[in-house]
C-alpha cells in the first residue's frame, strides 16, 4: 500500500473503479482510525462500532461501484457522513423498537407476539426458513459461502475474515455483498419466503 502513499483519495477511487482493489484498501488504511474513532465516540460500544465501521465501507463500495460517487476532493467528509447516517439509523431503529406510547388505551403492551410462546405452526415455519437458508447458503460459490459462514455463524469481523482467507478487506466485503445478493436472487427465483 506504500505505492499509494502520495496518491490522492479521488485518484485512488478512480484506480479502484478501474479494477485495482488495492487502491480501496489504501483508502481504508488511510482513514480507518479516524472513522472508527468517530463511530466509537458516538456509540460507546466496540462491537457495534466495528459493525457500523464495516457497514460504512460496504456502503461506500456499493455507491462507488454504482457510479454514484462524485469526485470533489472531499472523500473524508463523504465517508464520515455515511458513518454518521448509519449511526443515526441505528439509534432510530433502536428507538422505534423500544418505544410504546402509554397514551394509547387500545394497546396492551404485554399482549405482543414476541412475548408469547411460539405455536406449532410458528415452529414449523421457522424450521422451514432455517432449512431454506441452509439450502441457499449451500448453493453459493465456495468463496462467498466461506465469508458468509465466517461472518454470520462464527461472528468474525471482516478484518479477521480477510486475514483468515488471505484476501483484502475489500475482497471479503465484496464476497459478502455478492453472497447476500445471490441468496436474494435465488430466493426470488425459487419463490422462497424467508420471513414469517
Amino acid at each position: 500500500m506504500t505505492k499509494f502513499a502520495d496518491v490522492s483519495d479521488d485518484k485512488l477511487i478512480v484506480k479502484y473503479v478501474e479494477g485495482e482493489n488495492e487502491a480501496f484498501d489504501a483508502l481504508i488504511e488511510r482513514h480507518k482510525n479516524r472513522i472508527f474513532n468517530y463511530i466509537f465516540h458516538s456509540v460507546k460500544d466496540e462491537d457495534l462500532a466495528n459493525d457500523i465501521f464495516q457497514e460504512t465501507f460496504v456502503k461506500a463500495i456499493m455507491t462507488i461501484k454504482q457510479g454514484r460517487y462524485v469526485e470533489n476532493g472531499h472523500f473524508p467528509a463523504w465517508i464520515t457522513r455515511i458513518a454518521h447516517n448509519l449511526i443515526i439509523d441505528f439509534y432510530r431503529q433502536e428507538k422505534s423498537e423500544n418505544v410504546q406510547s402509554s397514551d394509547s388505551t387500545e394497546v396492551d403492551i404485554l399482549n405482543r407476539k414476541e412475548l408469547s410462546e411460539a405455536t406449532v405452526e410458528d415452529n414449523l415455519i421457522i424450521d422451514q426458513i432455517h432449512s431454506d437458508v441452509r439450502r441457499l447458503v449451500t448453493a453459493l460459490p465456495a468463496n462467498q459461502r466461506e465469508v458468509l459462514l465466517m461472518r454470520y455463524y462464527k461472528n468474525m469481523s471482516f478484518k479477521e475474515i480477510a486475514d483468515r482467507t488471505n484476501v483484502s478487506i475489500n475482497t471479503a466485503l465484496g464476497r459478502m455483498r455478492y453472497a447476500i445478493l445471490n441468496m436474494r436472487r435465488m430466493a426470488v427465483e425459487n419463490n422462497i419466503v424467508l420471513t414469517m
